[in-house]
């Protein structure tokens, strides 16, 4: 059963920076897009950020220069960079992979990692 996990989320102050990862496991054979959304309270869940297999990147405005999305295919990795981070930041970040598996072609998400920034 394909899965991804997120983690290095956690509490950093405003103007900081953050790196989350994402592992995806499984019998997987490749994975196509890979991204990072994010849902602060209250709100709807709102993309990040997206890389192709090819890595060609694609960025929410209010992230733009400061995000940083990258991906690791031999370790079925996808990676954020996060700096300057800012209040409005603040979100419970998910991330998905488009995966084709033995057993399986389709998106997976993971259950989240939580982002806070505040002083």
């Amino acid at each position: 059963q394909v899965q991804v996990v997120e983690s290095g989320g956690g509490l950093v102050q405003p103007g900081g920076s953050l790196t989350l990862s994402c592992a995806a496991s499984g019998s997987i054979i490749s994975i196509y897009a890979m991204g990072w959304y994010r849902q602060a309270p209250g709100k709807q869940r709102e993309l990040v950020a997206t890389i192709s297999s090819g890595n060609v990147t694609n960025y929410e405005d209010s992230v733009k220069d400061r995000f940083t999305i990258s991906r690791d295919d031999a370790k079925n990795m996808v990676s954020l960079q996060m700096n300057s981070l800012k209040p409005e930041d603040s979100a419970v970040y998910y991330c998905t992979m488009y995966v084709y598996e033995s057993q399986y072609t389709g998106d997976i998400w993971g259950q989240g990692t939580q982002v806070t920034v505040s002083s």
